[in-house]
């Protein structure tokens, strides 16, 4: 695997970021200073079930894409079931409330107010268009949708407030599983058509054009959730039970492990080509496998079956009996589990990370960390705008 982590580096700046040097040109390399401020900005939200709060709900799709029904959101904090993967709120709730934003709504909900930000995220989406096809809202889609709450928000504001909160937004994208699970490990016709390493540089190809989009529309403030160990999810477990010890399938790990790397080594590319543009990445592979493989220390009972489901380690995706498999069981207790059903962790889990996310040390999340991007208000000195100084130029014309 090592080797197809570091081809797959050699040559993703040229594959991803040679583009965005032809598109927007060279950008400059920020030397950063911080001001904070007290004022509020929107959360824009991209991505998948890990981060859907309901979109599927209004959309003709498969029941596995869809979580209005018990016993999700079982926990109390919502008055019933909101189309939220967990037993309660997800990650990007969190983020809201520590923000001082109300909840996210979904685009999708009615009579939608657009000022603090919105939801796109949808089940079982993928950056690629063909992951999950007719049944989702990719994320090409989901960029589109984003062009018309810009255009609403510029009729609400006027254009000069529109572009200020475009701005100082945050943008938080979390996607990319479902390429590698139904889009590739479940799709015999892909793995002919490309290897791992190049079926790689294409999702991180795709997402790296997605950044792209959000930017030339203003977007400056960007967070990722990286893929987590998806080889350990009861789903996959349960796919793979024969192994000694009903071990975690590596070929899945594998690719959300290169799938990481490739999308740190562009994020940190494009943080020198592009004026301004900030981001925060987390590590939430190495985060959740902690937890999984060490649940007691972190307060957990368990951290390889799932709260909801049937067969082995709650790995057949049956929660709620909305599927073709009706039978189910469901734990006592979900905050003793890591999962709460075969592919999405506990409402606790999205918690915890939150926090990280949100003031982490520096091994979980950087170069930032969200409470630094909610409150950073400008870069007070660029290269870019030195270089347009002409007191800056006679200091740079001493160092040739």
């Amino acid at each position: 695997m090592a080797s197809l982590q570091n081809s797959l580096l050699d040559h993703l700046i040229f594959i991803c970021v040679s583009t965005l040097l032809w598109s927007i040109g060279f950008g400059s390399c920020a030397i950063i200073d911080h001001t904070l401020s007290s004022r509020t900005v929107a959360l824009f939200i991209f991505g998948d079930s890990t981060v859907d709060p309901g979109n599927n709900n209004y959309i003709n799709t498969i029941p596995e894409n869809q979580a209005h029904y018990k016993p999700y959101g079982q926990n109390g904090f919502f008055q019933h079931p909101t189309g939220r993967f967990s037993d309660g709120r997800i990650i990007v709730d969190y983020i809201a409330d520590y923000a001082k934003l109300p909840l996210i709504p979904p685009f999708l909900q009615p009579s939608v107010d657009y000022t603090n930000g919105v939801n796109f995220a949808s089940a079982g989406a993928g950056v690629l268009s063909e992951t999950n096809q007719g049944l989702v809202i990719d994320l090409q889609t989901q960029l589109k949708n984003f062009e018309e709450v810009q255009k609403s928000l510029t009729e609400k504001f006027g254009e000069v407030k529109a572009k200020e909160v475009i701005s100082e937004a945050v943008y938080f994208i979390s996607i990319g599983s479902n390429d590698y699970m139904g889009g590739y490990l479940g799709n015999p016709k892909m793995q002919e058509q490309y290897n791992p390493e190049q079926y790689v540089g294409m999702v991180i190809g795709n997402l790296t054009q997605a950044i792209q989009v959000l930017y030339e529309k203003g977007g400056r403030k960007f967070a990722f959730l990286r893929l987590c160990p998806l080889g350990c999810l009861p789903a996959f477990r349960a796919l793979n039970h024969k192994a000694s010890g009903g071990g975690c399938f590596e070929a899945a790990s594998a690719l959300a492990l290169a799938h990481n790397n490739a999308l740190k080594t562009v994020l940190t590319s494009l943080e020198y080509m592009l004026k301004q543009f900030k981001y925060s990445n987390s590590n939430f592979y190495d985060w959740l496998q902690d937890r999984i493989d060490n649940p007691y220390k972190h307060g957990y009972k368990d951290g390889v079956n799932a709260c909801c489901g049937t067969g082995p380690y709650g790995g057949i995706f049956t929660c709620g009996g909305t599927k073709e498999v009706k039978d189910y069981q469901l734990c006592e207790n979900a905050d003793d589990y890591v999962w709460w059903d075969s592919f999405h962790p506990t409402e606790r889990i999205h918690e915890q990370f939150a926090k990280t996310l949100w003031n982490g040390a520096p091994s979980s999340v950087g170069p930032y960390n969200l409470e630094e991007l909610f409150s950073v208000d400008e870069e007070k000195l660029t290269i870019g705008y030195m270089v347009d100084d002409p007191e800056a130029q006679d200091h740079f014309s001493l160092l040739k």
